[in-house]
């Protein structure tokens, strides 16, 4: 699945972002399964509330991270990457 960059992700309603105090992570929980994310991942899955596009999350994060526009490509990258995983798994509203 290849998204476009005017794509707007949603969590899908069976999926729920969640903080693991025992872990110190979050995850993304959804029936008899979770999702164990990084930080990067977080952030991403934080953003997937159906009101920004990809390239909106790509903005923002770049932004937060200071990253120069010469490596926004590297972000984009992540971005979309882990959205198509949310995708494949079913976590993404239709």
């Amino acid at each position: 699945m290849a998204l476009e960059l005017s794509f707007i992700p949603r969590l899908a309603k069976k999926a729920r972002l969640r903080f693991d105090r025992h872990s110190g992570s979050h995850m993304i929980v959804y029936p008899e399964r979770g999702l164990a994310l990084n930080a990067s991942a977080a952030k991403i899955a934080e953003r997937c509330d159906g009101t920004r596009t990809l390239r909106a999350i790509v903005d923002e994060l770049a932004l937060e991270a200071g990253v120069a526009e010469s490596d926004r490509a590297d972000v984009e990258a992540d971005v979309v990457a882990f959205v198509e995983l949310l995708a494949h798994k079913g976590l993404l509203e239709p």
